[in-house]
C-alpha cells in the first residue's frame, strides 16, 4: 500500500511525525487507502494563512538589480503547508520612475500525486507535510548567493532559502543588414528557491525573475524513487534494476500554482482570453488567420488549446505608448490528468476569498464542513472583479533505469510574459532606442 512513505513524512517535525506514524500503523492495520488517511493529519493543527511582515524587514526583503538596469523587489514569508510565499513582487526596468506591481502573492497550491494502480493517492502540501520538509542548504547549492535562515513552525530555523543569480543565455539579438553592426545582450535572472522533502520526494520550489520582465515558476522533482513501490500492482510500471524482478509503479505528479496579480497596485484586474483560427484555403489562395478577444467576466475553468492564451490585465496601469499593462500566463508541457475533476482543467480564474488556498484538499474553513474544498467547485458564476489565478501543470511519471539514484530532475511549470508592462523591450540599447513603432 505504499505506506513508507507516510512513514517518512515531515522531515524533522517530531510532533507532526507521530502522527503520521500512528495514522499510517491504523491504515495498514485496517486495509484503509491513504487518500481517506492524508486529510487528517494535517488539518488539526492548520495554521491561520501567514501574516506577511508589516514592514518587510531586511530579514524577508529580496532586492536585486540585473544587468541591463532592471531592479526586481519582493517580501517572502513560509507557510507550513504551502512552503515558500512571495508577496508583493515588483518589476523596475531602466526608464521607470518607480517600481511596477505585478503579484501581491504566488505561490504553490497543492502537488497532487495520484498512483496508476488506484491504491494512493497523496496531497502532498496539505495531507503529508510538504511545508514541515524544508531542507537546509549548503553554500555549494546557492553558488554566488545567499541563504536566509526560514522558521518554520514545530521545526525551528532551518537555511532553506537560496536568492542568487543566473545566467540564461542570449536576452536578445539583432544585426543591421549590412552585417556591419550587431547588438546582443546576454541576459542574467534572479533565482529564488527553496526545497521541501516529501518521503522519498524532494521538490525544488523555483521562482526566475529575468531582466525583461519575465517571471518563471517552476518545480522540480528529484530524489528518490520510493523502493515500497517497486511492486507495480498494477500490472503496467517499469522494471527498475537486473532484469523483471523490481517493477515502479507509476504515478502523476499535479502541481498547482496560485496567483493573486495585483498589477499596478490595483487588485481589480480583468481577465482575457485570447483564441486563433486558421481558415483553410481556397484554391489557390492562402490560409488566413483571426483572433478573436473575449473578455473573462465570470469565473472560469479553462482549458489549453491550439493558439489559446490568457492574460492579466491592469485596471489603472499603462505603459508610455498608452497601452494597458498586462502578464500572459504561458502555460509549459502538460499532461493533464483526468481522474479528478479538479485536475481537468489547466488554468482557473475565482474570484477572491481568503478562505480558497489550495487547489484541492484545501484545509483552510470555507463556511464549515460541507465547503467545497478544490479549486473546481469554487468556479460557480461569480463575478470576476478581484481574480484570482490558478494554474496546473501535469506530468506523468512512468519509472526508467535513469531515475535511481538519485533520481534527476524533472521540471514542470509556466511563465508569466509581460505584454505592453513598457513601451519597448526593457533591455532595448541607447541606439536603438528612437525605433518605437514604424522606423525606417
Amino acid at each position: 500500500m505504499h505506506f513508507d512513505r507516510a512513514s517518512r513524512v515531515r522531515g524533522r517535525a517530531a510532533a507532526v511525525l507521530a502522527v503520521a506514524a500512528l495514522l499510517g500503523s491504523l491504515a495498514a492495520a485496517t486495509g484503509t487507502t491513504a487518500t481517506a488517511a492524508a486529510p487528517k493529519e494535517i488539518a488539526r493543527t492548520a495554521p491561520k494563512a501567514p501574516t506577511p511582515p508589516a514592514d518587510c524587514s531586511a530579514a524577508y526583503r529580496i532586492e536585486q538589480k540585473l544587468d541591463g538596469g532592471t531592479t526586481w523587489r519582493m517580501c517572502w514569508s513560509y507557510d507550513s503547508d504551502a512552503g515558500l510565499v512571495l508577496e508583493r513582487v515588483s518589476y523596475q526596468p531602466k526608464g521607470e520612475p518607480k517600481p511596477i506591481r505585478v503579484l501581491t502573492t504566488g505561490k504553490l497550491a497543492q502537488v497532487h500525486v495520484p498512483y496508476d494502480n488506484g491504491r494512493a493517492e497523496y496531497d502532498d502540501l496539505t495531507g503529508f507535510g510538504f511545508g514541515y520538509g524544508l531542507q537546509d542548504l549548503k553554500p555549494a547549492e546557492c553558488p554566488g548567493g545567499t541563504i536566509k535562515t526560514v522558521k518554520v513552525r514545530d521545526v525551528g530555523n532551518v537555511k532553506g532559502l537560496c536568492t542568487t543569480t543566473r545566467a540564461r543565455g542570449h536576452a536578445y539579438r539583432l544585426a543591421n543588414d549590412m552585417g556591419t553592426k550587431v547588438w546582443q545582450a546576454q541576459g542574467k535572472d534572479l533565482l529564488v528557491y527553496t526545497v521541501n522533502k516529501v518521503s522519498w520526494y524532494e521538490y525544488i520550489t523555483e521562482w526566475r525573475f529575468s531582466s525583461d520582465g519575465t517571471i518563471s515558476a517552476n518545480v522540480g522533482a528529484t530524489g528518490s524513487l520510493s523502493p515500497g513501490d517497486y511492486d507495480a500492482a498494477d500490472g503496467r510500471g517499469w522494471p527498475i534494476g537486473k532484469g523483471a524482478r523490481d517493477y515502479a509503479t507509476s504515478h502523476s505528479h499535479n502541481v498547482f500554482w496560485r496567483l493573486n496579480f495585483g498589477l499596478d497596485g490595483n487588485s481589480k484586474n480583468r481577465v482575457e482570453q485570447y483564441d486563433s483560427k486558421v481558415t483553410v484555403p481556397q484554391g489557390n489562395g492562402t490560409p488566413k488567420t483571426r483572433t478573436t478577444r473575449t473578455p473573462v467576466t465570470k469565473e472560469l475553468a479553462g482549458d489549453a488549446k491550439n493558439m489559446r492564451w490568457w492574460r492579466m490585465v491592469s485596471a489603472t496601469g499603462k505603459n508610455k505608448d498608452g497601452h494597458a499593462r498586462s502578464y500572459e500566463i504561458v502555460p509549459g508541457s502538460s499532461n493533464k490528468y483526468p481522474g479528478r475533476s479538479f485536475t481537468q482543467h489547466d488554468v482557473y480564474f475565482t474570484q477572491h476569498r481568503a478562505c480558497e488556498q489550495f487547489a484541492s484538499n484545501n484545509i483552510r474553513n470555507c463556511g464549515g464542513a460541507n465547503a467545497p474544498k478544490s479549486v473546481d467547485k469554487w468556479v460557480n458564476g461569480e463575478t470576476l472583479n478581484t481574480p484570482i489565478a490558478w494554474v496546473n501543470i501535469g506530468f506523468h511519471h512512468i519509472a526508467r533505469d535513469e531515475d535511481q539514484q538519485p533520481m534527476p530532475v524533472h521540471w514542470q511549470g509556466f511563465h508569466l510574459a509581460p505584454r505592453d508592462v513598457t513601451a519597448m523591450n526593457p533591455l532595448t540599447p541607447a541606439d536603438l532606442a528612437g525605433q518605437n513603432g514604424q522606423h525606417d
